[in-house]
C-alpha cells in the first residue's frame, strides 16, 4: 500500500493496521485515550511555534485517532466513522441556522448565543454542560465564563470586571495575613478565575499567555543555568546577585 491523498485509502489503512499489526489490535479505548490529550497539546505546541509542516503531521496524528477510535466502537458495533461524520455535520447544520435556515443574525456575538440557545433545546440541563472536568483549569474557567457570557451573564465593561480584581486581590492578602491555608487556597482561586475574566475582555486567551510565560521563564533559565556551568559553577554554588546578573542578560535574547 502507498500513500495518497484518499480519505478512503486512510481508513482502509487504519484497519489494516488493526487487523495485521500485534500492538494496534491489541489496543482499546482506554489505552490510548491519554495519547489523543498528548497528540492535541503536540498541535498546539507546532501552532504556537509557527512550524506548519509539524502542525500538518499532528493534525493527522489527531486524525489517525478519530479512525482509530471509529475502527474498534465499529468492531462492537457502537458506530463507525460514518456515524462521526453524520453526527458532526446534523451537529453543525442544527446550530448554524443562519447558513443552513431562515435565521437571521447581526454578528458573532447573535451566532454565538443562538448556539447556547440551541445546544439548550437539544437537551443540555446547563449552559455549562459539554466542558470536560478535566480541561486545563485556565482554559474551563475562560470556556465557563465565555458561556456565561454567551447568555447575557456578564459584565457591562471591562472596568466591572477589573474592580471586582482588585476586590480578589485584596481578599487574598487577608487571607494571607491570616495565615489561613484554606482560606488563601480558595481566594487564590476567586483571584485567578478574576484575572482570566479581566484577560477575556481584551481577547487575551489566560492559557496561552501563561504558556507563553512558562517559555519565557524555562529559556531564560536555562541560559542562567548554562552561563554559570561556563564560568564552572552550578547553581547551588552560586550566590543570587550572580543568578540574576545572567538573568538580566537572557531578558535581552527572551523577550
Amino acid at each position: 500500500m502507498k500513500p495518497s491523498r484518499s480519505f478512503d485509502d486512510l481508513v482502509e489503512l487504519v484497519s489494516i493496521l488493526r487487523r495485521e499489526c500485534p500492538w494496534d489490535r491489541k489496543q482499546t479505548h482506554e489505552s490510548i485515550k491519554d495519547n489523543l490529550i498528548e497528540e492535541a497539546y503536540e498541535a498546539i505546541e507546532a501552532i504556537d511555534d509557527g512550524d506548519f509542516n509539524e502542525f500538518k503531521k499532528e493534525l493527522g496524528d489527531l486524525l489517525l485517532h478519530v479512525l482509530f477510535h471509529s475502527k474498534m466502537a465499529s468492531e462492537t458495533e457502537f458506530f463507525d466513522i460514518g456515524d462521526v461524520i453524520y453526527t458532526l455535520m446534523d451537529k453543525l447544520i442544527t446550530r448554524h441556522p443562519h447558513v443552513f435556515g431562515e435565521t437571521k443574525v447581526k454578528g458573532e456575538d447573535e451566532v454565538a448565543e443562538n448556539w447556547e440557545n440551541i445546544k439548550l433545546k437539544e437537551g443540555k440541563k446547563s449552559t455549562l454542560d459539554g466542558l470536560p472536568v478535566h480541561l486545563p483549569a485556565l482554559i474551563r474557567a475562560q470556556r465557563m465564563q465565555e458561556k456565561a457570557a454567551n447568555v447575557g451573564f456578564d459584565w457591562p465593561e471591562w472596568r466591572q470586571a477589573w474592580d471586582k480584581l482588585e476586590e480578589e486581590l485584596h481578599e487574598f492578602k487577608e487571607t494571607l495575613d491570616e495565615g489561613n491555608k484554606e482560606k488563601s487556597a480558595d481566594e487564590f482561586g476567586d483571584l485567578l478565575f478574576s484575572m482570566v475574566n479581566v484577560a477575556r475582555f481584551f481577547d487575551l486567551v489566560a492559557e496561552d499567555s501563561l504558556r507563553k510565560t512558562n517559555k519565557k521563564f524555562e529559556d531564560r533559565f536555562r541560559y542562567v543555568e548554562e552561563k554559570l556551568k561556563e564560568n564552572g559553577k552550578l547553581l547551588k554554588d552560586s550566590t543570587l546577585a550572580e543568578m540574576d546578573e545572567y538573568w538580566e542578560e537572557s531578558k535581552k535574547n527572551f523577550s
